[in-house]
């Protein structure tokens, strides 16, 4: 296929696969690798190798690259309160066992050769961020369990790197020369240019960007420069050194508290999205039919044994004196899917190994490709309900979040808590939220805006937010904020004008707000003065006998339909004039008192 037409493909392909597994609810990655054995092995439309050339290897390093800088962006310092003895264990005592019991079972089950084992069992280490990322996102763990696994993955993805390459120029070179210490002496060494040129080119990107020296139209553009830059740096001065240096360049950048580093990290997960989408089909499509057969009855005992016996003690050993309860042990000593990295490790060193003649070489890439599909299968489809079972999802899944607390919207809180809605109320005044306190309303204090709650959890699984405030403007920045995480179409806000113009320039533009909620158009004083002269909540729920058409037809003329609650307790608000209502879900209402 030419060139062009097999990168439209192969980037329609991906993006599709994440749209339809967001449509389906099920993790993305499962759908991109059927897409990649579609386009590639089954078909035959797409062959990455003819296709991209020689320079199909350099081109996914890059790509990885700028993968591993984005999870390390995303690694915040202070979610190592809450997990990091756990981590520091899983990203250190852990790397060693993962690699002994790796080895083992590939030389004791699997039948390769010590050399091969041994380096498998290096490039099984990783658990990288391009599959445990879109997992979490798609499980909603609670902060804790979550961080466990989302700095295990992304500081054990260069690190196994590493420790595979060591592994790996040992054995190929061991006859020039070369020994163990030669390979400690290069770990040390990549460890420390990691260090100073990635942490380096992080803290003085983000001094350039705190003194103004970098227009704001260029920062996203230049960070992806940079990295690639650090990686490109690294890599010549010690081979195989740079992803972990960029790693570390995203680590230090992400934890400098930069003004724009939301609109960063937002730009840099829109393009690791497409990468991701894009390695995951083309690294499946370059499976080649052959590889296929080659899996035996061996290679699946070995798979076995990795997902069921060598995850669960590297995990167990990890952690054997930390305070950690058995669910959360549990679940992470199962879920370790393997992805990107694995996979290019396996096809960068396997063609040297065999031309060398190790026992078993030629296994090597169908070995790591057989775990790659198991545990992103088994692990991706088995996450969400197992966190379930152990109950360490987000104990906010689902939360409805109302900013602004006032005695409506007290009151209102009051009513959905009756109707079993998982609804928190913030605000930034103690004194304000005191009312609530005394209902018995969960509520949190500070400022929604701030680094505290970014922290919280009490606001993980947030699903719905209302800014409810008598401030438009700061209801806006609420809806804007949340927007980027749970979607614009779930963040809504009280209008600001009993008006129906919303082309009035005086007013923030509409791009800039949120859903306009209830179903006609009603300000904060309004609903605070409706309250004081007596206008009161009310539920009605619709039944066989009582449809939805009749209990909106029996409400006043100036009743203001509020939310529509179903019998789980999920809300949706209203935010139309004539919401549909089903057997079984409750109308929630604003009226005046002659109706209450």
């Amino acid at each position: 296929m030419e060139l062009s037409l097999a990168l439209v493909v192969i980037l329609v392909s991906g993006i599709l696969c994440q749209w339809l597994a967001w449509q389906l609810k099920i993790p993305a990655i499962v759908l991109l690798a059927t897409a990649g054995l579609i386009l590639g092995p089954i078909s035959g439309w797409v062959q990455p190798a003819v296709d991209f050339g020689p320079s199909l290897n350099a081109v996914i390093q890059l790509f990885v690259a700028v993968i591993l800088f984005e999870g390390g962006l995303n690694l915040q310092l202070h979610e190592l309160r809450e997990a990091g003895r756990v981590v520091r264990r899983l990203t250190s005592v852990g790397v060693l066992v993962a690699w002994v019991l790796g080895t083992l079972a590939a030389y004791f089950v699997g039948g390769l050769g010590w050399p091969v084992a041994l380096l498998l069992g290096a490039i099984l280490v990783v658990t990288g961020p391009t599959v445990i990322m879109p997992l979490l996102k798609h499980a909603n763990l609670n902060r804790r369990t979550s961080s466990y696994l989302k700095w295990e993955g992304i500081i054990n993805d260069p690190l196994g790197v590493m420790l595979a390459v060591i592994v790996y120029q040992y054995f190929l070179y061991s006859g020039e020369g070369g020994g163990l210490g030669v390979a400690l002496t290069s770990l040390l060494t990549a460890v420390v240019v990691a260090v100073l040129i990635g942490g380096g080119g992080g803290y003085l990107l983000g001094t350039f960007f705190r003194r103004g020296w970098v227009p704001e139209y260029l920062k996203a553009p230049m960070i992806i420069a940079v990295a690639l830059g650090v990686y490109a740096l690294s890599h010549l001065v010690l081979h195989e050194s740079g992803l972990l240096a960029v790693t570390v360049m995203g680590v230090v950048m992400g934890n400098m508290g930069l003004r724009s580093i939301e609109e960063m990290r937002r730009f840099k997960e829109y393009i690791t999205i497409i990468l991701v989408s894009f390695l995951f089909v083309i690294l499946t499509a370059s499976l080649e039919p052959r590889l296929l057969k080659e899996i035996n009855w061996q290679l699946i005992a070995m798979l076995l044994t990795v997902l069921f016996v060598v995850r669960p003690l590297t995990v167990w050993i990890s952690t054997v004196g930390i305070d950690m309860p058995w669910q959360e042990r549990f679940l992470v000593g199962w879920i370790a899917p393997r992805g990107v990295v694995a996979a290019a490790s396996a096809g960068a060193f396997a063609p040297a190994m065999i031309e060398a003649g190790y026992d078993g070489a030629d296994l090597l890439v169908p070995a790591v490709f057989l775990v790659i599909f198991a545990t992103v299968i088994l692990h991706g489809f088995s996450l969400g309900p197992l966190a379930t079972r152990l109950k360490l999802r987000a104990e906010g899944s689902g939360r409805v979040l109302i900013v602004g607390a006032s005695p409506w919207s007290v009151q209102l809180c009051k009513v959905l808590r009756e109707l079993k809605v998982d609804v928190l109320l913030a605000d930034a005044d103690w004194s304000r939220l005191r009312p609530a306190r005394q209902q018995g309303v969960p509520t949190w204090y500070g400022e929604i805006l701030s680094d505290r709650a970014e922290e919280a959890l009490e606001l993980d699984g947030v699903k719905v937010v209302l800014a409810a405030t008598g401030n438009v403007a700061y209801n806006s920045m609420v809806c804007n904020h949340f927007a980027a995480e749970i979607g614009r179409t779930l963040v809504y806000q009280l209008t600001d004008a009993d008006t129906n113009d919303d082309s009035d320039r005086r007013k923030v533009s509409h791009v800039r707000r949120g859903v306009s909620v209830f179903s006609r158009k009603v300000t904060f004083g309004a609903l605070w003065n409706n309250l004081i002269r007596d206008w009161r909540f009310q539920k009605t729920r619709v039944t066989d006998e009582f449809s939805g058409e009749d209990i909106i037809m029996q409400l006043p003329g100036d009743a203001i339909m509020l939310a529509v609650v179903s019998k789980e307790g999920r809300l949706d608000w209203v935010s139309q004039e004539n919401p549909t209502l089903k057997v079984g879900e409750t109308l929630v209402s604003f009226v005046p008192p002659s109706q209450s």
